[in-house]
Formats: structure tokens, C-alpha cells, sequence
């Protein structure tokens, strides 16, 4: 999948990537930022009209709520009266009314799957469809039957609700010795890598979670007996196994591997599964600018979560009862290509830079947090594959803001591991000279790696200033990426703001670059 943004899906409006929803934002009226809905949602005001009753609302009384003055929409199963929040919402009425009276799961999970819409629209819930649109998730998963019995420890085929998954469709086994249990999934596919598998395991309940593509597999069950929460993870990527293996508490003789949870043994596209999240404690804080800080978290001990290239997660935190949701791309703690990814992830930290938005909802709550206090974090989440980075000769990175986040680990990955490459040029946007992120670690990589380049380009710039000025433009990148004569394999990836990264597009395109040619990274 091309991470060129399509006209129904620009790129998100902030530079940390803070509205990832995909479409543009409006301005807002004062008075109606998020903190202001939260506020009306705790007024007490009857924001439904319906003074506290609940309906089953059929298809056609959906559709009578058709208006702007009256706007009912249907997100999995579930009807709200958006109305009250028409004037609240970022993307603007004309987003909202494209659902009204009307299902509006489909557009909901295009631009908008890691909002937690249950809580933002709670106080607008009407009831739920008497017939409804489209299943829950959670129904068209269930979890395994109460009746389904376990043989030698294998369940039957995972549920699926895509026939074509059916080709990559793993299964599971268990074994066990007098000290350890071994649960085994097997999968079709053969390039299963550390990045593919997440394993969680907290109070006696054991969550695997396999990458497959566009596809995830859950592995989810209370088990049995008790074991120790620190586990090991083994993957054989040439034969399509992965071994997990959990160390008993004592060493009893275990009958079943433990009771099927939500969503067990099941296989659906990464866009249909919900977002898991856990607890991480912050553990250090680090200053980079007057406004920029990288939070190292640190994943719980039964975790076992590895971030892949150019992938973003989402943190989560309760604001006054309401959950917020944002994502944010993780970097490594070095730019340098001799320092291996591994060495980071074996931590099991993840290193977070951000930039503090005084006004923001979310960056001052994480700015407050205390060494030893929690933020929840999501699984990684992304389309970027490193594969795209296959036979690249010249590598182009344009960057504006925190936007340099995804082009961290890019740069790390391929000056290490892309042999044929000739260049790697990181075209850094800012305004002022302070705002420049990991000026001196840059720097020290042009001196380290005659492959790296950097050219700061600042749009507010002092008067001493002898660098490039000015914002992105079609002139400006014609300069640095006109095509050479001779065998040329380049790549580009642009992010940032949302107007820096469409027009970046339509500048590199103009150049006569090719979509496959190109990733806009879009959170």
C-alpha cells in the first residue's frame, strides 16, 4: 500500500501527527476547542433530546435524522444524535453530515479507527439499531464457543471474516515440560520476523498478537495455572513458527492451556482489530528544545513489542473522564547506523519525542507525568515497509517539525542495512534555528557516514543565518532532486504539517516521481 495520500485522505493537520483522522481540520469557533465538548459532556445538559431514554432505531428513522439541526449516525451498531457536536468537530460539518442518517462505520474507521468514540459520544448515545447496519467487531468475532472443545491443545480454524485470509490462516499448539509451557503458533507465511509478533502477558492472562500482512491473528486466553510474567519468544521465520514459552509457577501437570478470552483464535484485517493497549512507566524525560522533549517508557515485563521502521502508536490518557487518543512515532536514542535496532528493543524501552502544545489536550498531561507514573501505549500501527527501501540508490527525506520522528529510524535502518545506497539526503524544514531537533546528532552523522546529508532549511530565519530559507516549493526541491543521468534508483519520504506534506507530494510529483516512488507518512 503507497503512502501517497489520496484526495479522500490527506495527510494529518499537525506535526507531531496529532490529528491522524485524514481529513482537513477547519477553524473552529471560539469556545469550541475538545477541552470545551468535554466540558458540555459533564454539564449535565440532555445532549440526545430524549431526557435519558434509550430507542432501537430502525433504518428508516435513521435516516429521517438527516440535517444538520438534526443529525443522527449509526457507528457499529451504536445511533448518536451528533448534532450538539457538529460545531466541536475538528474535520468540520461537512465530514459529519457525510454520514447522516446513515451507517457511519465504514468513513468512522477510514479516517478515524483510534478515536475512542464511546467515550467522546457517550452523553450523545440514542440507543442502537433494531436491525442493525453492520455487526460489531466483537460479534463478528466472538470468542470461542463455550461447547468447542480443546484436542491435544488445538483449536479449530481461526474465525475469519475475509474467505481470502483463509490462505495465510495459522494455528496453535501447546506442549509442556516440568517447568515451562510452550505455546506454538504456526503460519503460512514465511518472513515472519521479532517486528510481527507482540506477546503480552499480565496477571495470568497471555495475548499474542501476529502481523500477517494486512491481517492480524489473536492468540488470547486466562490460563490455567500460574506462571512467572517475564517470557521468551522465539520465531523460525524460514518455517513459519513462533514459540512463546512461559515459565510455571510450579510444576504441576497442566490438563488445558486456560479459558478462551475475546476475540481468541481469531484471523481479520490490522484495520478491524481493536486497539490494544498497556501500561508504561515513564522513566526518564530528556529536553531536546525550548518545546520538544523525548519520554523513554518502558514496556511492562511481559511484554514483548518491537516497533517496526517508519510504524507509529498511539498513547491514551483520561482527561476529565474522557479518554484521549493520539499518535506518536518512536524514535531510537541514536542516529548512528553501527548501533544495532535490536540492542534498543532488548530494553524493552520505547523512546517517544513530542513536542508540548501549551493549548494542546494531550502533550501538557504527558509533560506533567512524574518518573514512575503510567501512560497507556497502543501496538505500533503503520503502513511504511522497509521492503520499499529494497535496491534504493539515492534516498530523499523531507521533514518539517517533529516530523524528522519517522526519518529517525529510516535513516538508522538504511545506512545499516541498504547496501547499494549512494545517498541519504534529509531536507529538515523548521522555522527558527531553535526548533531545530537533534541539530548536533545530525551533524555528527554527516562527519560519521559520507552517505548522509543535511540541508536546514528555515522559514523565519536570523539575520546571521547562511543556510537555505523559505518553505517548501516546487523550486526549492527542484534544485536537490533533479533526476542524474545513469543507473538511478531514488525513494523519497515526506512528513510534517498537513498542507507541508500534500504540497510536498504534488512538488515531487511534478519532478516527475512516481507514486511507487514516494511514501507520505501519515499517522
Amino acid at each position: 500500500m503507497l503512502g501517497v495520500p489520496a484526495p479522500s485522505f490527506p495527510t494529518p493537520a499537525s506535526q507531531q501527527r496529532a490529528s491522524s483522522s485524514g481529513r482537513n481540520k477547519v477553524p473552529l469557533k471560539p469556545g469550541r476547542s475538545l477541552m470545551d465538548w468535554i466540558r458540555l459532556t459533564k454539564s449535565g445538559k440532555d445532549l440526545t433530546g430524549l431526557r435519558g431514554r434509550l430507542l432501537e432505531v430502525t433504518e428508516k428513522e435513521l435516516a429521517k435524522h438527516n440535517r444538520k439541526e438534526d443529525c443522527w449516525m449509526c457507528i457499529r451498531g451504536l445511533v448518536y444524535n451528533v448534532t450538539p457536536y457538529m460545531e466541536y468537530h475538528p474535520g468540520g460539518e461537512e465530514e459529519l453530515m457525510k454520514a447522516a442518517g446513515a451507517d457511519g462505520t465504514d468513513l468512522f474507521d477510514q479516517v478515524h479507527r483510534w478515536v475512542n468514540y464511546e467515550s467522546m459520544l457517550k452523553e450523545c448515545l440514542v440507543g442502537k439499531m433494531a436491525n442493525k447496519l453492520i455487526p460489531s467487531i466483537k460479534e463478528i468475532h466472538s470468542s470461542v464457543k463455550k461447547n468447542e472443545k480443546l484436542i491435544n491443545g488445538v483449536f479449530s480454524t481461526p474465525n475469519t471474516c475475509d474467505k481470502s485470509a483463509k490462505a495465510v490462516s495459522p494455528r496453535y499448539d501447546w506442549f509442556q515440560t516440568e517447568a515451562d509451557v510452550t505455546v506454538v503458533i504456526y503460519v503460512k507465511q514465511k518472513d515472519i520476523t521479532s517486528e510481527s509478533v507482540i506477546v503480552d502477558l499480565e496477571d495470568g492472562v497471555l495475548r499474542i498478537e501476529v502481523i500477517l500482512n494486512e491481517y492480524t491473528y489473536l492468540l488470547h486466553i486466562e490460563l490455567s495455572h500460574e506462571v512467572d510474567n517475564d517470557s521468551s519468544v522465539h520465531i523460525a521465520g524460514a518455517v513459519g513458527k513462533i514459540e512463546v514459552k512461559l515459565k510455571k509457577m510450579n510444576s504441576n501437570t497442566w490438563r488445558d492451556l486456560g479459558n478462551p478470552l475475546g476475540c481468541h483464535n481469531t484471523l481479520m484485517k490490522k484495520t478491524e482489530r481493536e486497539l490494544f493497549f498497556r501500561k508504561c512507566k515513564l522513566v526518564s524525560v530528556a529536553e531536546i528544545t525550548y518545546n520538544t522533549k523525548v519520554f523513554c517508557l518502558q514496556l511492562p515485563q511481559g511484554t514483548h513489542l518491537q516497533v517496526p521502521v517508519g510504524h507509529h502508536v498511539y498513547l491514551k490518557h483520561s482527561i476529565k473522564g474522557t479518554e484521549i487518543i493520539r499518535p506518536y512515532t518512536p524514535i531510537t536514542h541514536y542516529l548512528e547506523p553501527c548501533v544495532e535496532e535490536t540492542s534498543q528493543n532488548s530494553s524493552g524501552s520505547v523512546y517517544l519525542m513530542i513536542k508540548i502544545y501549551p493549548s494542546g489536550v494531550l502533550t501538557p498531561q504527558i509533560d506533567s507525568l512524574q518518573i514512575g507514573e503510567f501512560v497507556c501505549m497502543s501496538n505500533p500501527d503503520g503502513t511504511f515497509q522497509t521492503s520499499q527501501l529494497l535496491g534504493v540508490t539515492d534516498l530523499f527525506l523531507l521533514a518539517a517539525g517533529t516530523g524528522f520522528t519517522p526519518m529517525v529510524k529510516v535513516i538508522n535502518f538504511s545506512l545499516r542495512t541498504v547496501p547499494c545506497l549512494r545517498k541519504c539526503k534529509l531536507l529538515f524544514f523548521n522555522k527558527t534555528e531553535d526548533d531545530i531537533l537533534w541539530r548536533e546528532k545530525v551533524e555528527e552523522l554527516e562527519l560519521m557516514d559520507k552517505r548522509f546529508s543535511t540541508e536546514f532549511i528555515l522559514s523565519e530565519p536570523s539575520d546571521g543565518w547562511n543556510g537555505k530559507f523559505g518553505r517548501i516549493s516546487l523550486q526549492l526541491l527542484s534544485e536537490i532532486l533533479t533526476r542524474p543521468p545513469g543507473e538511478f534508483k531514488p525513494f523519497i519520504c515526506i512528513c510534517g504539517p498537513r498542507p507541508f506534506t500534500e504540497e510536498g507530494v504534488r512538488c515531487v510529483q511534478e519532478l516527475g516521481y512516481l507514486k511507487e516512488e514516494m511514501h507520505a507518512f501519515t499517522g
